[in-house]
């Protein structure tokens, strides 16, 4: 029987805040987020003129716009972690950036006029998002129709075991996960919100247990059953995640991008 008196769980949306907020300066400084030969690819994908006016969707820390600013005209950078914003705004002081808006909102529920932008960047941001399909079908109504969107994220196995436990052990570390979907899931995805899409770019990302759980500040009973849970998974989840002994593992990266059809 519940508990009439105990306070409601939060939301998904919540708990992205609550985990966000207080881990935002880490997030500042993680190589994997500031650094990384994917933020390049993103930017060649992209065939930048100049001229851009461009949003960065889930932007976290700004790392994708502050690589981005430099070569278009305009960067919006949105995300639902004021914290996060904050440190973006840090990190553009410091580099004397200026063409950076900073601006909390929700990437279903985008705060802007149709046809406002020429490019949409996300990065490490849409495994978090409760309804990808709803977020797709905004970018494609805010983006102009010779715009492009770029999506670089981490992806999981089409093999069911693999699978279920990459996303179990995502979830441990994280409550605000959702899933990391396949890159075919992705390409059906963005077909039905009105993309021709490829995925130009992917890579590998080695994952070092220490700091991916002290980024995101996961409890230790928690990072416990992480280690557990690869340290017993099958040889087939081992062998695909490279899992190494001190549970440093590898994940799989891809780099999305969708052209807007008529």
């Amino acid at each position: 029987m519940s508990n009439p008196s105990a306070a409601p769980a939060p939301t998904l949306k919540d708990s992205v805040q609550n985990q966000f907020n207080p881990a935002a300066a880490n997030y500042a400084t993680s190589p994997i987020h500031a650094t990384g030969a994917d933020l390049q690819e993103m930017v060649n994908a992209a065939q930048l003129t100049g001229h851009e006016r461009l949003l960065d969707a889930g932007s976290g820390t700004g790392h994708t716009a502050l690589t981005f600013a430099p070569h278009v005209a305009q960067v919006v950078a949105l995300d639902l972690s004021a914290s996060m914003l904050d440190q973006g705004r840090k990190l553009a002081e410091e580099r004397q950036i200026n063409n950076i808006e900073f601006r909390q909102g929700d990437v279903e529920q985008l705060p802007f006029p149709d046809a406002s932008f020429d490019l949409i960047t996300t990065r490490y941001s849409a495994h978090h998002w409760p309804n990808p399909l709803t977020a797709l079908h905004e970018f494609r109504r805010v983006l102009r129709p010779t715009g492009r969107l770029l999506i670089g994220d981490i992806v999981s196995s089409s093999d069911h075991t693999i699978d279920t436990h990459f996303q179990t052990i995502e979830l441990l570390r994280d409550p605000s996960h959702v899933r990391d979907h396949t890159r075919e899931q992705w390409l059906t995805m963005l077909d039905q919100a009105g993309f021709q899409s490829d995925v130009p770019h992917t890579w590998e990302l080695y994952i070092d247990f220490a700091s991916w759980i002290q980024r995101i500040h996961t409890p230790a009973a928690n990072a416990a059953m992480i280690q557990t849970l690869l340290a017993q998974a099958p040889s087939e989840v081992q062998s695909a995640l490279k899992v190494q002994p001190d549970s440093s593992f590898t994940m799989q990266g891809a780099l999305l991008r969708g052209l807007p059809r008529a």
